[in-house]
């Protein structure tokens, strides 16, 4: 999530179980606009571009 962004702007990841991520932007119709070979590579661009991590779930029955 990017804080500063009124609202704020949410991406999304997701991780596989052999540990493949894909980040997805729900403003691009759930585009992919990241794939790396582990959750760290992952973080790491996340972090770089100042998102922060949502220490929350949502599901999706309370979002639609």
């Amino acid at each position: 999530m990017d804080p500063t962004a009124s609202p704020p702007y949410v991406l999304v990841l997701l991780s596989h179980e052999s540990g493949k991520t894909q980040i997805y932007d729900p403003a691009e119709h759930y585009q992919v606009i990241f794939a790396s070979e582990t959750y760290q590579d992952a973080k790491l661009w996340l972090l770089e571009d100042e998102y922060e991590r949502v220490e929350q779930r949502l599901c999706a029955e309370k979002v639609t």
